[in-house]
């Protein structure tokens, strides 16, 4: 069994490679059950991308026991798909499957949560016990976030840890993460995908992507919020929504995309991102994350009937004084560090006794 975070008609209508690369990648994707079980094998097939000269992280498969972090494994094997970044050429590389293995848990019924890798596509071969495992329902509230590569956890180093899963730990709710490395571009898909989903709460987090690909100018941005946000509403009516704007990132505060890999970088095998646009570009519409603040700021103000809607300035999440701490290890994803940080100041905006998840 393959996970999929988006329903097979989305991928039909739109078969977009990174989408479908980064859709079938399992982020916040949880098995949970009840069982006795002293000893259980989880086995996977991992499938991974990587840039030729360039080594990253592998994906983790992270096991819960009654709320306790038990085993944080580090993927091995797999499939790789091998991208020479000069050429464009792809090879891939078959290998084995990989078993997590738990042995030694206390008797007696136990609540277990296996986070899935968010950085591997996975397919789910075997889960292997000694005592039988009982299904279980969802507990608590859900919250649905949607956002970039940020929340889909790049340089995270392991699922539970990337900053939704921090933030719905900390608020005691069921994530379902829609954060999608590279495609939160306002996609009317995606907005139709979270009006037809159950969720007690949402977070829309926008802007990074749109500027990273230079995919839109400010006349075409504004009504493509105002029209996503609308038809969120036309599922969700009264549900608490959030939308955040993009957390602080230098290289693209005041220059417009698209992005690209840093040349220099590369040639070292690292992965380091720059921007190609100019502070000047804003003239022409062309958008930066300091433009896309005040722009759905602006937009909030002029859906103030809301009364369920409310906005969250990124840097209040992670901002310049952050980053001079922190520094973003490739100049545009937050790291492990930065991780935790970002999700426990969303807890304490969202789910604190006077916040819109409360």
């Amino acid at each position: 069994m393959r996970p999929h975070r988006l329903p097979v008609w989305v991928r039909e209508q739109f078969p977009d490679p990174q989408l479908l690369s980064v859709e079938s990648q399992p982020s916040g994707v949880r098995l949970v059950f009840d069982s006795a079980a002293e000893r259980m094998e989880v086995v996977v097939h991992p499938t991974r991308s990587q840039y030729r000269g360039v080594s990253r992280p592998r994906g983790r498969i992270d096991v819960f026991i009654d709320g306790e972090i038990a085993v944080s494994d580090e993927l091995t094997g797999g499939d790789v798909l091998e991208v020479d970044l000069q050429t464009g050429a792809t090879a891939l590389h078959a290998g084995p499957s990989h078993t997590t293995t738990l042995s030694g848990v206390p008797s007696g019924t136990k609540r277990f949560e296996v986070w899935l890798p968010h950085n591997e596509s996975v397919e789910l071969i075997h889960v292997h016990s000694d005592v039988a495992l009982l299904p279980v329902s969802p507990a608590g509230a859900v919250w649905m976030h949607h956002g970039s590569s940020i929340s889909h956890g790049s340089n995270a180093t392991a699922p539970s840890q990337i900053w939704p899963a921090v933030a719905a730990r900390a608020g005691g709710v069921e994530l379902l993460n829609l954060g999608f490395g590279g495609s939160a571009m306002v996609d009317p898909f995606l907005a139709r995908v979270m009006r037809d989903t159950p969720a007690d709460v949402i977070s829309v987090k926008l802007g990074i992507n749109v500027v990273n690909v230079d995919a839109m100018r400010l006349r075409a941005f504004v009504p493509a919020v105002h029209g996503f946000l609308d038809t969120i509403r036309d599922g969700h009516p009264e549900t608490p929504l959030v939308l955040i704007s993009p957390i602080f990132c230098g290289i693209h505060e005041h220059a417009a995309g698209p992005g690209a890999f840093d040349p220099a970088a590369l040639a070292e095998g690292k992965v380091r991102f720059v921007a190609t646009g100019t502070p000047d570009d804003t003239s022409q519409g062309r958008l930066t994350l300091t433009v896309i603040r005040d722009a759905l700021q602006t937009l909030l103000e002029r859906r103030s009937a809301d009364p369920n809607l409310y906005y969250l300035d990124g840097t209040e999440l992670f901002g310049a004084t952050d980053a001079a701490v922190l520094p973003l290890p490739d100049g545009l994803h937050p790291g492990p560090e930065a991780h935790q940080l970002i999700g426990e100041r969303f807890a304490a905006f969202a789910f604190s006794p006077a916040g819109p998840f409360a």
